[in-house]
């Protein structure tokens, strides 16, 4: 008794195409509504014993591992850079008067592993899709676990830049994958809340990485001061490798793959209805829509109702017509640049070397960079409760004029000198870190996965991921030489890039809170149909539901058997 898409269906930008005469060849594809389906007995083979509530923690408890990790792995080094049994294994990260040239030496070491991150995330441009999304988590779960294994063993500046590529290849991998794994799997209404946890969870992990690192400053006669900090990761990974292994694999991947009777069990575990209930019909007919629309093209045969499946080339991502798939690629690899070019990582990787900067002793900068981090944790929790109510765009935009105005501060005071002044900029390393973990922290895991179709999902994320990697890189590999030439005025370049955001965000980006995965399709199509902003679209209220025959002309969708069948059960 589930409902299917009668025809096959060209992408929208290629025009209506009815495709009637080949239904026969799909499961079920002329099955009357409200008889039993065919795929229904195949789908009582693929039930699954975690349902509902329990599923949904599952899956963001596995989630959130691999952020946790994530976070870890970004804060451990705040505090091992300035670590004295540290710096005696790595003598070129010291920086001082006598080897003011270790100050990019020392940015190189950490910064390198954001090229790792690069690598890891763009070779998802290919594996993603082929391994699906559980294979590809642990396959990056295990680089990182051989990683972390030979940073901790680590005897050499050489041996521990070549480890810490390593170990972000495998965080590239699970970056890119994690977060449109869960937003695949997340109902519309909870969506957003769930994926903040995940930016909550990576706080979480900076946090405990810097009570951690403070915990075995002590141990100054042992390497273990900074050996053991690193092997702890380890741990989160395990976690998510094997959790990864009691989850079902996305319905939309699985749909995507042919995998129907899979898909409608994941649909029908996620909702903890039956496979009959209308709701999981619906969510399973939008879904199918979707990549029948994208999977489906015309051939070039002199018959123009024949169709073949066409490969998933790159160069999808540079198309526009009704699917914006260009527009709305370019808008998730935008939204994680922004994420890095606020200055976040000013803060989460040299810390502990700020407050220094600002006088305070060794002990002390170190508590107060532990503090900050669990302050900057606290802080994300807030936007958990706002995302769902509140909408992406308004937060990114309170983020970003808090961000700006809060380096406009800093860079005042940093030209004053002074204890006041100082305890002043302390204080503003807290309330930066606040704005972001409200406005930026998690929107940029969540918003690439849920602007763009579920054709270029992979790929897409794969490119805004190591968006995030290559100006995470640059961020951090400029900071320590830039704080040596122009001090307190790197503060000032990175409040006008604040300021920049405010109208791109403004002008450009669109509204997703409270709306499906497939309900954006519909959006940018009506944009597109009506030549009009699809800013403006995403604000309204009257855009009809993905998998509605309403949404079907919008989308220029022909199914005139679908409709019948929809119109004989009652639907309009």
């Amino acid at each position: 008794m589930f409902s299917e898409c009668v025809s096959l269906r060209s992408a929208p930008h290629l025009g209506h195409v009815s495709l009637e005469h080949q239904s026969s060849q799909r499961e079920g594809a002329n099955w009357p509504w409200g008889a039993k389906h065919p795929l229904e007995d195949d789908v009582s083979t693929h039930t699954l014993s975690l349902r509902g509530k329990k599923l949904t923690a599952s899956l963001a408890f596995v989630a959130g591992a691999g952020f946790t990790l994530f976070g870890y792995d970004q804060g451990v080094m705040s505090a091992l850079l300035t670590a004295g049994q540290f710096e005696k294994v790595f003598p070129q990260v010291v920086v001082d008067s006598s080897h003011p040239n270790h100050a990019t030496l020392q940015s190189f070491v950490v910064a390198i592993y954001e090229i790792g991150c690069l690598i890891g995330a763009l070779s998802n441009l290919w594996v993603g899709d082929l391994f699906g999304r559980r294979k590809t988590i642990v396959l990056g779960g295990c680089i990182m676990i051989i990683g972390a294994i030979l940073q901790a063993t680590s005897y050499s500046y050489a041996q521990l830049v070549v480890a810490r590529i390593i170990t972000g290849l495998g965080n590239g991998l699970n970056t890119s994958t994690v977060p449109t794994y869960h937003a695949e799997c997340s109902p519309a209404a909870k969506r957003g809340s769930l994926i903040m946890i995940e930016g909550s969870l990576i706080t979480f992990g900076i946090m405990i990485s810097c009570w951690v690192d403070f915990a075995l400053y002590w141990a100054s006669g042992s390497s273990a001061q900074w050996r053991v900090p690193i092997a702890l990761q380890i741990g989160f990974a395990l976690i998510m490798v094997c959790g990864i292994n009691f989850l079902p694999e996305s319905p939309r991947w699985l749909v995507k793959h042919g995998r129907n009777a899979e898909a409608i069990a994941v649909i029908s575990a996620l909702e903890d209805k039956p496979s009959g209930d209308p709701d999981v019909q619906r969510t399973y007919y939008a879904i199918r829509e979707a990549v029948e629309i994208e999977e489906f093209v015309p051939s070039r045969s002199q018959d123009t109702h024949d169709t073949k499946q066409k490969p998933r080339p790159l160069r999808e991502l540079f198309t526009n017509g009704r699917s914006q798939n260009f527009r709305r690629a370019s808008l998730g690899v935008i939204n994680q640049c922004f994420q890095q070019i606020t200055g976040i990582n000013l803060i989460t990787y040299y810390a502990t070397i700020l407050f220094q900067r600002l006088g305070l002793s060794d002990v002390t900068s170190r508590i107060i960079a532990a503090a900050n981090g669990t302050e900057y944790f606290l802080a994300s929790l807030i936007a958990i409760f706002l995302i769902d109510r509140v909408g992406r765009r308004k937060l990114m935009l309170f983020g970003a004029v808090g961000q700006c105005l809060t380096m406009v501060l800093l860079a005042v005071l940093g030209s004053i000198n002074g204890s006041g002044a100082q305890v002043v900029s302390a204080v503003l390393l807290f309330v930066f870190n606040s704005f972001f973990a409200v406005g930026w922290l998690g929107m940029t895991w969540l918003y690439p996965a849920e602007i763009v179709g579920l054709r270029i999902r992979a790929p897409a994320n794969a490119l805004s991921t190591a968006s995030n990697w290559i100006f995470n890189f640059m961020v951090v590999m400029v900071t320590g030489p830039s704080f040596s030439a122009i001090s307190w005025r790197t503060y000032i370049v990175f409040a006008s890039l604040n300021a920049f955001i405010v109208p791109i965000v403004y002008f450009f980006f669109p509204e997703t809170a409270g709306r499906s995965l497939e309900d954006m399709d519909v959006v940018f199509a009506l944009a597109y149909n009506e030549g009009i902003s699809p800013v403006g679209v995403s604000l309204r209220k009257d855009i009809p539901l993905a998998g509605s025959l309403e949404a079907d002309r919008i989308l220029g969708i022909q199914s005139n058997a679908t409709t019948s069948g929809r119109n004989s059960s009652g639907e309009d």
